[in-house]
């Protein structure tokens, strides 16, 4: 005995969005995408070659890293009914979670005010398919997301617990003389000042107090003062800082300021497609 789902697979493959839209589909669209929140714009590069893979003409989009307003529009698009119910999903695919990130982006370097720099290596923990997007989001809110411009060695806690400690690291990479050095200290081998000490004795470029504690990183910085060493190195914290934090991290001697998900976990900048007009065929 035949089953009925026997009889009736396999069924065709049928895009519903052609048989809602069969009557119209020879109209030309126009539409516009609007935020519904103020912030800063992301992601118009993949938005722009979404459009042309959908067949959309862009009649206006905004540049990358523009600051719009609560109901500004973003993207004017002109196709056909199938074209525009597609961009709902790509378009706004590719611009609400990049511009989410670069709003929070820009939120933290308003708050610096240009001491300490605020940077964004989160994305670098993202899957890889997210990492582009997320990387160029934060730069489109201003931060920059490398702890330093140039090429640079990371030593994490894991090389240092992988090399036997801060010395021993440092003299590991020692002979890459065209790259900076960026120690992690977090108080595994001694307090975090006399860590921050040995990093900035041995070669470190850029010391890391990645403890997520204020105290941690104002003990470090007083110590390498007082043992002439902390024009030697800039200075980097993070570990869980929010938005809210980033004004009494100001007062102290701090160069760089680093955010992990408070930036890459943004919300979505919520925005939307609305039908301007739709020119049916007579």
């Amino acid at each position: 005995m035949t089953s009925p789902a026997s009889q009736t697979w396999p069924r065709p493959v049928v895009d519903v969005r052609d048989e809602i839209l069969r009557s119209v589909r020879a109209s030309r669209v126009t539409a516009s995408i609007v935020t519904d929140q103020a912030g800063v714009i992301a992601g118009v590069p993949l938005a722009v070659r979404e459009a042309g893979q959908l067949g959309l003409s862009l009649a206006k989009i905004v540049a990358e890293g523009s600051p719009v307003d609560a109901g500004g529009e973003i993207a004017r698009l002109v196709g056909t009914p199938r074209e525009i119910v597609m961009a709902e999903e790509v378009l706004i695919g590719a611009l609400a979670k990049a511009s989410g990130i670069a709003t929070r982006a820009r939120a933290f370097v308003a708050a610096a005010n240009g001491r300490p720099r605020v940077v964004a290596g989160g994305w670098k923990k993202m899957p890889g398919a997210l990492k582009e997007m997320i990387r160029s989001a934060v730069a489109a809110g201003g931060a920059q997301p490398r702890i330093v411009p140039g090429p640079f060695a990371y030593l994490d806690k894991n090389y240092v617990e992988l090399l036997g400690g801060i010395r021993q690291s440092l003299a590991a990479v020692a002979h890459l003389r065209d790259l900076a050095k960026v120690v992690q200290v977090k108080g595994r081998y001694g307090e975090v000042a006399a860590e921050a000490c040995q990093a900035a004795e041995h070669g470190a470029d850029v010391v890391f107090v990645d403890t997520g504690r204020a105290g941690d990183v104002a003990r470090a910085t007083e110590a390498m003062a007082r043992r002439g060493l902390r024009s030697r190195v800039l200075v980097a914290f993070g570990g869980g800082v929010a938005l809210e934090d980033v004004e009494a991290l100001k007062a102290l001697d701090l160069d760089i300021l680093d955010i992990g998900r408070q930036i890459v976990d943004a919300p979505l900048l919520d925005m939307r497609l609305e039908i301007v007009e739709a020119d049916r065929p007579r």
